[in-house]
């Protein structure tokens, strides 16, 4: 936080950069938090925003795109709503719309097939997440699946098509009716053949930790470096077993791993291992 300014800034080797993007290109983040133990259960948007932010470690590119669309359909909600009967307008709107929504959904399709080929563990054999289940991603939605059945230049005229056709609906409901904004991602327990929503709590948390650990790992692999991991309270819904499997595969990947919890016990396993820090009266305190 800049003290003159009030506003926070970020700097790179002494520069400060414009936006985050920029610190994108060398650093990674990924996390856990107890609210992300309903993802499987929640809405499409929680899901939706998952899926974005672990292709953002990969393409901070994703982050521009995704604010473009958003910009452009609010922009083309707001004149429909108005009762703006402006075509010329409203068709550069959706263009615009159609040519980064096509894009968006280009980029979750390829990096669900990235992780699925990575999650198979084939350059070891077996599965990389030893004690995690592995899961199966599918991004779900109405330009994805064209995507995958017509060349993007023909997607993207059917989409712009699509969204001139639903002016009136859109202008009387809001939004748009389809579009990327309203894809889901959709994941299967692989070894029981059975959507995630169907699983048990726990079997859910361990798919989740999975996925994220795959993440990790395609990470390493492709772009050199190791996420920053960042786990709230993860080791108080793992029984023994699973949390010295999450600790021996998290040593594995060799970054910088924050694991946080009420319970000192539960870490007693990585004593001598790790550092310890404890929070009290708002300060940070090495034990």
């Amino acid at each position: 936080l800049d003290p003159a300014s009030e506003k926070r800034t970020i700097r790179i080797e002494g520069q400060t950069v414009r936006s985050q993007t920029q610190l994108a290109e060398h650093l990674a983040l990924l996390w856990l938090t107890p609210q992300m133990d309903r993802l499987f259960l929640d809405s499409a948007r929680e899901r939706r925003k998952f899926l974005d932010r672990m292709i953002f470690a990969f393409d901070p590119g994703h982050a521009g795109r995704l604010t473009r669309y958003d910009n452009a359909l609010s922009q083309r909600s707001r004149l429909l709503k108005e009762g703006t009967h402006d075509h010329a307008w409203l068709s550069g709107l959706e263009a615009q719309m159609a040519e980064t929504g096509v894009s968006i959904a280009a980029a979750r399709l390829d990096f669900v097939e990235r992780l699925n080929a990575s999650r198979q563990g084939n350059q070891e054999g077996g599965s990389l997440n030893a004690g995690f289940p592995d899961g199966y991603l599918r991004a779900a939605g109405t330009v994805e699946e064209l995507l995958q059945n017509a060349p993007a230049l023909e997607v993207e005229e059917l989409f712009r098509y699509q969204l001139e056709q639903s002016r009136p609906l859109d202008a009387t409901a809001g939004g748009a009716a389809t579009g990327p904004h309203k894809s889901d991602l959709a994941v299967t327990y692989i070894e029981k053949n059975r959507p995630a929503d169907q699983c048990s709590t726990g079997e859910q948390k361990a798919l989740l930790i999975g996925i994220i650990l795959a993440h990790a790992r395609l990470l390493r692999a492709e772009r050199g470096f190791v996420p920053v991991l960042l786990f709230d309270e993860v080791a108080a819904h793992l029984d023994e077993g699973r949390r010295a499997d999450l600790y021996a595969v998290l040593q594995g990947l060799g970054g910088q791993v924050w694991l946080t919890g009420t319970d000192r016990a539960l870490f007693s396993s990585i004593e001598g291992q790790a550092q310890f820090f404890e929070i009290m009266n708002s300060s940070v305190h090495p034990v």
